[in-house]
């Protein structure tokens, strides 16, 4: 009876403890399926266990990043779908550690909301299931914190990844040089990032709402900003499986290519890009012309139609630009590494 006492008294503080458990089960089979040989338990305990298969490596390196997918959550909730959002939190995250040459192996979320709900919590984590499962990475725990009072109707949504990496196959961009050429690998949209200056365009300046048609887009608003991050590691991997000189990636986030490039470029040199390769998506033509949005700023808020770089030498360009159609991407040579001072040039 105590018990019962005090579960009552605690969801009429607003946490709902028999909810949680019982939306959590509903998607436990989606769990399940992203399982590798390697975990040693099920969801559900303290900590995930997962062995690493030492026959693999020589020198393994753990690869570890933690992110978020930001305001794109409130275009969701206009929308009221949120499968899409558990694509883009893992999609991002594996970008982030494929750049440096790991095999993404595990993921663990974070869900932090004022009122757990239904469907929310499920397609949050259906869609996180089903991208790992995409990516052979297996979901090995997480966090669900109702907190009223906290969020309000809102909810934040994290994600952390680890993969490994043999040390002498890291992609550091230290062998980056001038004659390097830089493949470019088109996004689907703003993926996760400068979703701010985009409400803030579309909403407060447009008067527009997610269900606008715009004939520019050939779909609705929340359509369009709601596409889901792409994962480049398909090709990523059959580069590393073909031996090709990848030597250094960028993944395009926040930053654009201005900041987020020459995190990779040895001091020495510049990364000069042109933007008539790869196709623009609709989407930012639309937030450039309707927001009077200077080019250098739009190149640093938004990826505008680049999602990842790749630099290789100039005589594995072909072969890197074929890799990226092979998995479906589109992809161009889009710049060139010159003698400099580790920066980027637009034309």
């Amino acid at each position: 009876m105590s018990v019962e006492v005090k579960s009552d008294l605690y969801k009429a503080a607003g946490v709902d403890i028999d909810l949680a458990t019982e939306l959590l089960t509903q998607v436990k089979r989606k769990f399940a399926q992203t399982r590798r040989p390697e975990m040693l338990a099920p969801v559900g305990g303290f900590g995930g266990l997962f062995q690493i298969d030492l026959s693999r490596y020589k020198e393994p390196v753990m690869v570890s990043s933690i992110d978020g997918v930001g305001t794109k959550l409130m275009i969701a909730m206009m929308m009221e779908k949120y499968d899409t959002v558990g694509h883009d939190i893992v999609n991002h995250c594996i970008d982030d550690i494929a750049v440096q040459g790991a095999e993404p192996v595990y993921f663990m979320d974070y869900i932090g909301i004022g009122k757990l709900r239904s469907p929310l919590y499920e397609e949050v984590l259906t869609g996180i299931a089903d991208a790992c499962k995409a990516a052979n990475v297996a979901v090995l725990g997480g966090e669900t914190a109702e907190m009223p009072g906290m969020y309000g109707n809102d909810f934040d949504l994290v994600g952390v990844i680890t993969g490994i990496v043999e040390k002498s196959k890291m992609i550091t961009g230290e062998k980056i040089r001038p004659g390097h050429v830089a493949i470019g690998f088109g996004s689907n949209g703003l993926h996760t990032n400068g979703f701010s200056l985009a409400r803030k365009i579309l909403f407060s300046q447009c008067s527009y709402n997610v269900r606008t048609y715009l004939d520019e887009l050939g779909e609705t608003v929340g359509e369009a900003l709601l596409k889901p991050h792409t994962s480049y590691y398909p090709a990523i991997r059959e580069a590393q499986e073909r031996g090709l000189a990848l030597d250094g990636i960028a993944h395009i986030t926040g930053g654009g290519l201005y900041d987020n490039v020459p995190r990779i470029l040895p001091e020495d040199v510049t990364a000069v890009f042109k933007t008539d390769v790869l196709p623009i998506p609709p989407i930012f033509k639309v937030l450039v012309e309707k927001g009077h949005v200077d080019p250098i700023e739009a190149y640093r808020v938004f990826n505008m139609g680049v999602g990842m770089v790749w630099f290789v030498p100039a005589n594995a360009a072909d072969e890197a630009v074929e890799i990226g159609r092979s998995k479906g991407f589109t992809t161009g040579i889009i710049g060139e590494i010159i003698p400099g001072h580790r920066d980027v040039r637009i034309r």
